[in-house]
């Protein structure tokens, strides 16, 4: 198949820092496509140009329209790092791809301030919520972040002091490897203003926890009271046993079926990064709650579908993990879940009264898989003394699909 479609990252220093072969590409292109910004990096010649439009993928269809000729997209960088080359490669195929990546921003980034990269969390604030950096702010943890605008800076600030990070070191590094190169290092809590700073930055953050910093780990596990809910959520300790069984791995996605406030999903997405999760709830009155609190612990991209299951589960994407939280007596759930649960995928029940139980109990004759009682006691005070208060105890049922 021709490789028709060049794909060359770019950098603040335009064809002049380019290797023979990417200058070759862009030099020998019929068509050029990329942004505003990118083309003005090239001597007008008269040939054909394309601007990325917003939104960018508008553009992708016309794209195609120029198979017959040299077409090259000039990218920021590295073009597979949070860049338009995985949209290219994923609606073209990258069997069509010539690919010369530049230094992308994290790489210059570590380069300017001595870090290494293997001992840094990366993420991109450009078109995504803010939110996302929610469960990144780690005491002593280094992060480079792409910036959408000028304005990112003040957002990333506000949210590191709102948490009891407003100690931690903050540095701006605009137009890098360009003429235009600017280095500017702050406190989060000092006054950032917007005006003098440039669009096209990264953020570099040392992050520094405060006497009064709000800690949430990444391990399953968080306080009851981290979640907004109206009693009926998971408890802490029987969630964490929750998220061990159903195991969060890479790219994997989890239905949270009986989604209540959102917990289960909400920590599975926190464990893995890279995981995905559907909340299904079908109280119209929780729905809020779960957004919020995918909101306020950094997991703004779950997806939320309203609905009583099983009916609601028609036309979703086949699932690596299921948890049932509640409605194991409904018919035809369990049955519904089983068969849409991909082969190696792992199914969690939890119950807590005698009926669901008996479901359970009957589920685990069939499907073996294993059975755990979960009873937890927290110490509270008894007049002047403390006591064991015990939770209401869980029964636990976890098997994988073979």
């Amino acid at each position: 198949m021709s490789r028709w479609l060049s794909v060359v990252g770019l950098g603040e220093d335009g064809l002049d820092g380019l290797s023979p072969a990417a200058r070759l590409l862009v030099e020998s292109a019929e068509i050029l496509v990329g942004g505003a910004r990118h083309l003005a990096l090239l001597p007008e010649d008269g040939r054909k140009r394309l601007a990325w439009p917003s939104p960018m993928m508008d553009l992708l269809p016309e794209i195609g329209t120029y198979r017959d000729k040299e077409v090259c997209v000039l990218a920021t960088g590295d073009p597979f790092c949070f860049g338009v080359g995985t949209a290219l490669a994923k609606h073209f195929g990258h069997d069509v791809l010539r690919v010369v990546p530049g230094a992308s921003a994290f790489s210059l980034a570590a380069a300017r301030l001595g870090w290494s990269l293997d001992r840094v969390e990366t993420l991109s604030l450009h078109g995504r919520p803010l939110s996302l950096l929610e469960s990144f702010i780690q005491p002593e943890a280094r992060l480079l972040i792409l910036s959408e605008n000028a304005a990112t800076l003040q957002g990333v600030a506000r949210l590191l002091s709102a948490r009891g990070f407003g100690g931690s070191e903050v540095t701006v590094l605009e137009h890098m490897g360009g003429p235009k190169e600017r280095i500017v290092t702050g406190r989060a809590d000092e006054d950032w203003p917007v005006q003098g700073m440039a669009d096209f930055n990264s953020l570099a953050v040392e992050c520094k926890a405060g006497p009064e910093a709000v800690l949430r780990s990444r391990a399953p596990g968080l306080p009851d009271e981290a979640f907004h809910h109206d009693g009926q959520v998971t408890k802490r300790e029987v969630r964490a046993a929750t998220l061990s069984a159903l195991m969060p791995m890479p790219g994997q996605l989890l239905w949270d079926v009986g989604a209540g406030c959102g917990s289960i999903s909400i920590e599975w997405m926190r464990a893995e990064r890279r995981c995905r999760a559907v909340a299904i709830e079908r109280k119209r009155e929780r729905l809020a709650m779960i957004a919020g609190n995918a909101e306020a612990l950094g997991t703004p991209g779950l997806e939320i579908v309203t609905g009583e299951a099983p009916a609601a589960l028609d036309g979703l994407e086949p699932p690596d993990a299921i948890f049932v939280g509640g409605g194991a007596t409904r018919e035809g759930l369990f049955d519904l879940c089983w068969n849409a649960l991909k082969p190696g995928g792992r199914l969690v029940a939890n119950a807590v009264t005698l009926e669901s139980e008996q479901i359970l109990f009957t589920r685990h004759a069939e499907l073996g898989g294993e059975l755990t009682r979960i009873a937890v006691s927290r110490a509270a005070p008894v007049g002047p003394y403390h006591g064991w208060r015990p939770l209401m105890p869980v029964t636990q049922f976890s098997v994988v699909k073979t």
